[in-house]
């Protein structure tokens, strides 16, 4: 069922129950009402009855027979009954009727004084009644034919206005649903239009405040992070394919002129070493791709523990040293890494967070080695700060930095600066170390100016 029928369903539902449920309460009421002034009456009349047949200590039966003759009798089925002490019936206006009273409820009346039913014939009221040395019991019913008729036109009033509420109701329901579900009905068919291949700069309309334009809107901010995942992934796909077409590409031509001829003994080592290097390259590009995907798994799928960052980092710089350790015969100096605490920390759970040692050191084996690639004096300079919640590592170098254009495009897989590409490299590692941070629920981000270096600066919450 669609929705518009529920809410439409629902609202005429819920509706006509209320309708009913006050129809029936103000039936009800008003019965009540009717029937307790009616007894009122009853008893008013019973009570009048017992004034007028005491006289001077004794009952005087004809004089209510005179007035029963004259007086215009103004209730319907009306019955008059009066009996003394010893139940001997003084009175009755009822005639040729055989008269049956029964003797517990003249004991009742007697007992208490008064007593009033309503029955399906009409309403009773006794009551027992004292004036001076003489008493009698008084009992008076009706039937109230008035009552009960304008009960019936109330009941046929309220059923007719249920009817015609229940129809007006089931339309007002559906154009209001309809109404209301028809920017959702819009929505719909806009959505409907959208593929893979036209989400480049496609939204929906979304006006007004309420909860559909925040749909609208939020729909909007998911189609604009889609087309970005795919325009990603298309340019990783690319990017991917080329970097690794490339080495594979130089490995087979190279081998290829080996093999065309005879050569002698340098050339081949020469060759050999050139394939040595494609090959370097195509292993660096297989683990950083490894690296990639695995750093896109969920926080489960990794155990996290308590890590200390200065020994992890004193571990990553020995061990980023030992991979760039210079060629015999190069005149570049060894590389060094400084690393400095901005304060010095009481405990040493200010230097622990929570996470995954081996992609933490992933993530600054990266950067080390980024800033000893593009360091002009071949050092990476590393400062450790904490806080309350969390510790903030800096690493820097003094290269050629990164134009301000680029910046928010590094962590990108395969992006690499204009200024970067005659440095070996695949664009990948800063990307990686992103998604080790996003799993650890820190930040990241960079800093720099063209010329003079890059500030790369970590932020890891301690637990």
């Amino acid at each position: 069922m669609k929705i518009k029928y529920k809410i439409a369903l629902t609202y005429s539902i819920s509706a006509i129950i209320l309708l009913n449920t006050f129809a029936i309460l103000a039936y009800y009421f008003s019965s009540q009402s009717r029937q307790a002034e009616y007894l009122d009456r009853l008893e008013y009349r019973a009570r009048s009855i017992a004034n007028v047949i005491i006289e001077d200590n004794t009952v005087k039966v004809d004089l209510l027979r005179k007035l029963d003759k004259t007086t215009f009798q103004d209730l319907y089925k009306e019955s008059i009954l009066v009996y003394n002490l010893n139940y001997d019936l003084l009175y009755s206006n009822l005639k040729d009727t055989a008269i049956r009273t029964s003797r517990p409820l003249l004991d009742y009346i007697k007992k208490y004084g008064e007593y009033s039913h309503g029955r399906d014939n009409g309403e009773l009221v006794g009551v027992y009644y004292t004036e001076g040395n003489v008493s009698v019991i008084v009992l008076v019913s009706s039937f109230d034919k008035y009552g009960y008729q304008n009960l019936q036109n109330l009941k046929r009033i309220l059923m007719i206005e249920i009817i015609v509420a229940v129809i007006l109701l089931v339309i007002i329901g559906y154009f209001f649903a309809r109404k209301m579900v028809q920017p959702i009905d819009k929505l719909v068919k806009q959505v409907k239009t959208i593929n893979a291949n036209n989400l480049q700069g496609i939204s929906v309309e979304a006006r007004g405040k309420d909860e559909i334009a925040q749909l609208g809107a939020n729909f909007n901010t998911m189609l604009q992070r889609l087309s970005d995942a795919f325009d990603l992934q298309k340019s990783f796909v690319n990017n991917a394919s080329h970097e690794l077409r490339t080495p594979l590409a130089s490995i087979i031509s190279q081998l290829q002129v080996a093999l065309s001829k005879e050569r002698t003994k340098e050339v081949y080592a020469d060759i050999l070493a050139s394939v040595l290097e494609d090959a370097e390259n195509l292993s660096d590009l297989s683990n950083g791709l490894l690296q990639l995907a695995q750093s896109e798994l969920n926080q489960q799928k990794f155990i996290f523990s308590a890590v200390r960052m200065d020994e992890l980092l004193l571990e990553m710089g020995n061990l980023v040293k030992l991979k760039h350790v210079p060629v015999a015969g190069e005149p570049q100096k060894g590389p060094k890494v400084d690393i400095s605490f901005l304060k010095v920390p009481e405990q040493d759970t200010e230097l622990v967070v929570q996470g995954n040692e081996s992609l933490l050191k992933v993530l600054f084996l990266n950067l080390l080695d980024n800033a000893f690639k593009f360091s002009t004096d071949n050092t990476a300079r590393v400062t450790i700060d904490f806080f309350t919640h969390n510790i903030q590592i800096q690493v820097r170098d003094n290269g050629i930095g990164i134009a301000p254009e680029e910046l928010n495009k590094v962590f990108e897989p395969f992006y690499r600066g204009a200024n970067a590409h005659q440095t070996r490299g695949h664009g990948l590692g800063l990307s990686i170390c992103k998604k080790i941070v996003q799993l650890h629920k820190g930040h990241i981000s960079a800093s720099s100016t063209p010329g003079k270096g890059t500030v790369f600066t970590v932020i890891l919450p301690h637990a």
